[in-house]
């Protein structure tokens, strides 16, 4: 997340957007040859190719742009804290498409994870806590929740179409097709005249190097492997600790400064999440 924070600033964020699947893409193609022995995932079955590229596309292509957008409009501390109910959502859609049920114990540990997840998101700005507005744009707010939405239904519909296929072969083809479904925005809106100019920016293409091995590549097929073997619900809630995870880099390489009520939401995210685990 900081490194395609450090690339947006340089390369801008739909480049980032582009250039962070087609890599993730390349990584995955080396792994995978040497892992299966293929480049590309085409032992998978036509129901594996289907709801995969499905989750892709509404995932990576139109999930994302819908949160970049309201990164635009409401910011992105309003758009991470409607982000952080991706597991709530992902729970009701897992159990009305798959027929998943969470425990009480999990339920509960989910709650108190996201509210944790909550009290770090809503940290106030430096110097304008007095000075922020309450009221946002719904256009922004149903982006973002647009955003939350297309997330979730990613990962419910990426188990549907794994069944028991390799995860990282699986992560193969949401990859490609959230590739597609960005070049077709590409090229649609006359954005593809940018990408080269952004190619050659050597920092931002390093740092988004950097951010597509952790996230796409490493990051979302471990995701995926986790859904695959566990409830989406219990998953999406471990998956969204994010926040809370990011919060010692921030204070060790960006020097950010954090109050007590990061100390606490962090405390109480992964007090909820060590219950997923009793």
């Amino acid at each position: 997340m900081m490194a395609f924070e450090s690339a947006g600033k340089r390369i801008g964020s739909l480049n980032v957007n582009l250039m962070r699947l087609a890599m993730g893409a390349l990584f995955l193609s080396g792994f995978c040859y040497l892992e299966r022995g293929l480049w590309l995932p085409l032992d998978a079955t036509p129901h594996n190719w289907v709801w995969l590229s499905v989750s892709g596309l509404v995932g990576l292509t139109l999930g994302d742009m819908c949160l970049f957008k309201a990164f635009l409009l409401v910011g992105s501390r309003i758009s991470a804290l409607i982000m952080a109910f991706v597991p709530v959502i992902s729970t009701l859609i897992s159990w009305a498409f798959l027929g998943e049920l969470l425990s009480l114990r999990d339920q509960a540990g989910m709650l108190v994870t996201t509210f944790g997840i909550i009290m770090v998101v809503m940290r106030r700005s430096n110097g304008n806590a007095g000075n922020r507005s309450t009221r946002y744009p719904l256009k922004g707010l149903l982006l973002a929740l647009g955003g939350a939405t297309g997330q979730s239904v990613g990962l419910v519909f990426s188990k549907y179409g794994m069944g028991d296929y390799d995860a990282f072969a699986a992560n193969h083809i949401r990859l490609l097709a959230g590739l597609v479904g960005f070049g077709i925005i590409f090229l649609s809106t006359g954005r593809w005249r940018g990408v080269l100019p952004a190619v050659r920016r050597r920092s931002g293409v390093l740092f988004t190097a950097l951010g597509s091995f952790f996230g796409p590549f490493v990051g979302v097929s471990l995701s995926l492997y986790a859904v695959q073997h566990t409830q989406v619900g219990v998953a999406a809630t471990i998956i969204a600790l994010v926040p809370v995870f990011i919060i010692a880099p921030a204070v060790l390489i960006k020097k950010e400064r954090i109050g007590l009520r990061d100390v606490l939401g962090a405390v109480v995210a992964v007090a909820g999440s060590a219950l997923l685990f009793l």
